[in-house]
C-alpha cells in the first residue's frame, strides 16, 4: 500500500469542509484536516497574489489518488486547483488510512493507541 499526503488550498473554510466532507463520504479519503487560515503569495496571471486560504492536508493511497485528484478538480471552485501528493509515512497509521478508503471495505478500527497520546481518532 502506498499511502499519499495530498494539499490543497480553497477560497475560505466552508468551502474546503464541503469539500472535505465528500471526499470522505466517497471514500477517497481517510481523513482530512483543515487549517482554516493560511496566507499563501503566489503569482497567478501575470500578477502577485497575497490571499488567505484554507488548507486541506488529505489522507489517501496511490490507488485512490488519480480519483480524489480528478474529484477535487471537479468540485474546486479555482480554474487551477492546488493539488500535490507527497508519500511515506508511519506504518501502522498507513495501515488504518488504508482500510478507510478501501471501497469494499466494513469498517476498520484506528491501530491502538498508547496511553496519553492525545484523543482516539487518527486524523
Amino acid at each position: 500500500m502506498n499511502a499519499l499526503l495530498v494539499l490543497s488550498t480553497f477560497p475560505d473554510a466552508e468551502t474546503a469542509a464541503r469539500i472535505a466532507r465528500t471526499l470522505v463520504e466517497e471514500r477517497l479519503a481517510a481523513c482530512v484536516n483543515l487549517v482554516a487560515t493560511v496566507r499563501s503569495i503566489y503569482r497567478w496571471q501575470g500578477g502577485i497574489n497575497d490571499d488567505p486560504e484554507a488548507l486541506a492536508i488529505i489522507k489517501t493511497t496511490a490507488e485512490r489518488y488519480a480519483a480524489l485528484a480528478a474529484r477535487i478538480s471537479q468540485l474546486h471552485p479555482y480554474h487551477v486547483p492546488e493539488i500535490i501528493a507527497l508519500p511515506e509515512g508511519h506504518p501502522p497509521y498507513l495501515a488504518w488510512l488504508a482500510g478507510q478508503v478501501d471501497e469494499a471495505a466494513a469498517e476498520v478500527t484506528a491501530p491502538t493507541k498508547v496511553p496519553d497520546a492525545g484523543k482516539d481518532a487518527p486524523g
